[in-house]
Order: C-alpha cells, then structure tokens, then sequence
C-alpha cells in the first residue's frame, strides 16, 4: 500500500505534518478527516520503504497523479461548497465581540470560532487567522490576509478598535453594521425575483405561442388565400423568424446581454451606465437613496470606531458602487485634505440631496457628526423600505396587466382574421 507524506491542519487550526499509508489520494483525505485534520497538500508517495520525495520517475509520476486526483477533488469542492455571506460574517463577528466583552483572551475566542464554525472555508480561514494571532500578528494584519472575504472596512475597524483599545465594541457596531447592510441588500434582491421569475415565465409562454401554436393556425390563414390584417401578417413574421432563424435569434439575444454587461461593468462604460441610472425615473432615485445610506452609514461606523477621516473617506469611496457618487467622495476627500469641510463639496457636486450636507455641515459644527450621519442613514433606509414596498406592490398590477397586453394582441392577430372571413361569407 503506498505511503503518503501529508501537510494539512488540525481541528485547533494547527499546521501538522506526516505520513499515512493509504489506497489512494481520496483514501488518505478519508482517513485524516476521520482523525480531525483537514488535509492541504499532498508532499509525496512512496511505497512503502522509500523516503517520499526521493522516489524513481514512476514514482514521481504517481505522486502527481495522486497531486492531480486531490486537485480536482479540491476543485470540485470549492464549487460545491457554500460560500461565505454578509450574515456568516456578521454572527462570527458578534460571538468574537461577545467573547472579548467577557473577558475571554483573543486566540482562545478565535479558537472557539474555530471550534463552532460549521463552513469548511470559514473554518480554514479562521484557522489561519488564529495561528498568525498566536504568532504575533494584530487581529488586523492577520484579517488583511483574506480582504476577499472581509474587505477593507471591516479590516481597517478591526484596526482602530485594536488601537484605541475597544475592538470588543467595535466589533458589535461590525456586526450590526453588516447585519443592515445584508437586510438592505435582501430587501432589494427579493423585491426584483418576482419580476424577474414572471419575466421568465411570461417569455417561455411566448416562445411556446411563437413556435408551437402560431405555426398551426398560419396553416389556416394560408389556405383562406385572404388579405390579412398588420396585426396578424406582424405576429406571422415574428412567429416565423423565431421558428426557422432561433439557432441565430437566441445566440444574439444572449450575446447583446453579455455584451452589454460587460461594457457596463467596462471602465469606460460603467460612468456613462452609471450617470444614466441616476438618471432614471423611479429606479434612479432609489438607488441613489441606497448608495446615500450605504455612504452614510458607513462613515458613521468607520468615525465612530476610531478610523481617521481621510481614511475612512477613502474606504466608503470603495463601498460606493456608483461611479458618479465615488467620484464626488473621491474630490470631498481631496478637499478635506486642503483644510475644507465635508459638507461643502458634496453641495457643490450637486449629486446629495440638500438635507445630507446640510445635516452633516451641522453635525462638523456641533462636533456630532457621527451620530448626524446616522440620523441620515436612518432616514434613508426608511425611504429605500418604503418605497421598495411601494414599487412591490406597484410591479405585479402592472407586469400582469403588460402580459395580458401581449396576449390579448396575439389573440386579437388570429381572431381578426376569422372574423373578417366570416363576415365575408354572410
């Protein structure tokens, strides 16, 4: 039976190191994971006597082989495995805060993260933080390392709360932090499944009329050898299209689509994308509403945990999604750096609404600038509920009354027709 030389981690997070007989590369993951460690690399195989890594050509090509095999199944498990969310963030966020408000020593709450963290990824993650805690790194420092995971708000905070002495605080105010965040974010993608699911289904009933059911009734029309109506000479010239040309309808369709994703996520189509959404009627004002909130909110979080106000200016540019929006964070920021408020250049910019840089010009005055941001932000995500409820109850009405409207067209096309040849005929 060979013999596998291992790294992996142990349930304490720990690197460890050995060798393990075992049938095959799959085998060995087996084995280790009923033992409690996590298996990360394969360093060799032999088998039997020989040292792994001292081996003939063969045997090299067994070890990757085996190195191939653990790849793949390590591929396929990062597609298969959940991924991490805003709320996964937000509960491991809080159960740290509450551990350090107790009392409890940073790696042992890390090592009770660790413990309890149920996602495979999560887990290793916190695994690696620990250790490089337990060596000597800052919270911070070892958070930095994942930034794809956390991001910078979450690093630079963690950061200022290490400084100033009360992460266990500025912990909770992350949590709740991401907690608004991820419910704002849920409310805006539930609201837009049910358009987009009777979107989907409206377009499939459509495609099965156009290929299936208009092509019956043309029969009839043609053997009436009558002059049809627009309508119906229309619906017959579309039914057709879809019908013989759908090999090339589809795939352009599907390529527009992508095509344009990907200009509006482009660096020169995004601004132009961007500046025409603020634009839009009813969407446009919802989600400058959002993107003012999100601003908001988080330069309240970020002053409020200790980060200076340059850089937590620089921060919320980043979680300004809207380039219009960023672009005016990104000059605010270079204003403050020569001596001028925060309230001016937003005025100045045209894009915030008079009562954010008026409520913040007043909060720099009154030294209460956090709690006037988060008076904002407050205010915001109230308008962003209602009129998210708003637009909810306003889009079924009308998505069903647009889909009677198609069928009530494709009805009138075939109903014409044989009207007008039953008139004829009496």
């Amino acid at each position: 039976m060979p013999v596998f030389e291992y790294r992996g981690l142990n349930e304490s997070g720990k690197s460890v190191q050995g060798m393990l007989e075992a049938d095959s590369a799959k085998s060995l993951r087996t084995q280790l994971r009923i033992e409690g460690v996590f298996l990360t690399d394969v360093l060799g195989q032999s088998d039997g006597g020989a040292r792994p890594g001292r081996t003939s050509t063969g045997k090299r090509a067994a070890v990757g082989a085996a190195q191939s095999a653990l790849s793949r199944e390590v591929s396929f498990g990062k597609l298969t495995r959940a991924r991490i969310n805003a709320d996964d963030i937000a509960i491991l966020t809080r159960q740290l805060a509450t551990l350090l408000g107790a009392g409890v020593a940073l790696v042992e709450g890390l090592t009770a993260l660790v413990d309890q963290t149920e996602k495979e990824r999560l887990k290793r993650i916190m695994s690696d933080v620990k250790q490089r805690v337990n060596e000597g790194s800052s919270l911070g420092d070892a958070l930095a390392q994942h930034q794809k995971v956390f991001g910078p708000l979450y690093v630079n905070m963690v950061r200022a709360g290490e400084h100033s002495g009360a992460l266990d605080a500025v912990l909770l105010r992350l949590a709740d932090f991401t907690e608004s965040q991820a419910r704002l974010r849920q409310k805006v993608v539930g609201t837009l499944i049910y358009p987009a699911l009777m979107l989907l289904v409206g377009g499939g009933i459509l495609v099965l009329l156009m290929t299936v059911v208009i092509p019956q009734v043309t029969k009839i029309f043609e053997s009436m050898k009558a002059t049809l109506p627009w309508t119906t000479r229309s619906l017959i010239f579309v039914s057709t299209t879809v019908q013989n040309w759908w090999f090339i309808v589809f795939p352009v369709l599907i390529g527009g689509v992508v095509a344009f994703y990907q200009w509006s996520r482009s660096p020169a189509g995004k601004p132009v994308w961007d500046k025409q959404v603020l634009k839009a009627p009813i969407f446009g004002s919802l989600v400058r509403m959002i993107a003012i909130a999100r601003f908001t909110r988080t330069l309240a979080t970020l002053l409020k945990s200790g980060v200076p106000l340059l850089g937590a200016m620089e921060i919320v540019k980043n979680v300004v999604t809207n380039t219009v929006l960023a672009d005016v964070v990104e000059k605010a920021r270079d204003a403050i750096r020569e001596g001028e408020s925060i309230a001016n250049p937003l005025k100045r910019s045209g894009e915030f609404p008079p009562l954010v840089h008026h409520m913040i010009a007043i909060g720099e005055r009154t030294g209460q600038l956090e709690d006037m941001l988060v008076s904002v932000a407050d205010a915001y995500e109230n308008q962003v509920n209602v009129r998210i409820s708003a637009l909810t109850s306003l889009l079924e009405p009308v998505l069903i009354v647009a889909m009677g409207g198609v069928i009530a067209f494709i009805a009138f096309s075939i109903l014409m027709p044989i009207l007008q040849l039953n008139t004829a005929i009496h």
